[in-house]
């Protein structure tokens, strides 16, 4: 029996049980419209002010550098146990194997000399520091 037969047949389940799921939800729920359940619900409050909140861009900053920092250690880990094989195999000598990661973690010095640089890791700014640089 051909493989892809069992992966499109898998496809084809995936697909269908959700999408089945949701006509027969939509024959058997009970529709009552009206205009309280368009309304936008605040845990029983009600609602003031505009949807537009400003959010400081620092926690996305933040968040980015621990995605970039949290892979660099996932990707880290298998190589330390693959180094240690393949330093040990002949052919294959320390500058071949110790080489890429070290360019990797070069490249990643560099982005983080950068995200320094420009504040991104700061987390708190002294205002001061920050008046000063806006008067030059």
């Amino acid at each position: 029996m051909n493989p892809w037969i069992a992966i499109g047949a898998l496809a084809l389940v995936g697909l269908l049980i959700p999408l089945g799921m949701m006509a027969v939800s939509s024959l058997i729920r009970p529709t009552v419209p009206e205009k309280g359940k368009t309304a936008t619900y605040e845990s029983g409050e009600v609602p003031t002010g505009g949807t537009r909140i400003r959010f400081n861009i620092q926690y996305y900053m933040v968040a980015l550098l621990f995605v970039v920092f949290d892979i660099e250690t996932v990707l880290i880990f298998p190589w330390t146990v693959i180094y240690r094989n393949a330093v040990s195999m002949d052919g294959v000598g320390l500058t071949n194997a110790l080489a890429p990661m070290l360019l990797f973690i070069a490249v990643l010095v560099v982005g983080l000399g950068w995200a320094w640089r420009n504040g991104a890791v700061r987390w708190v700014r002294n205002p001061d520091r920050s008046q000063r640089s806006v008067d030059r």
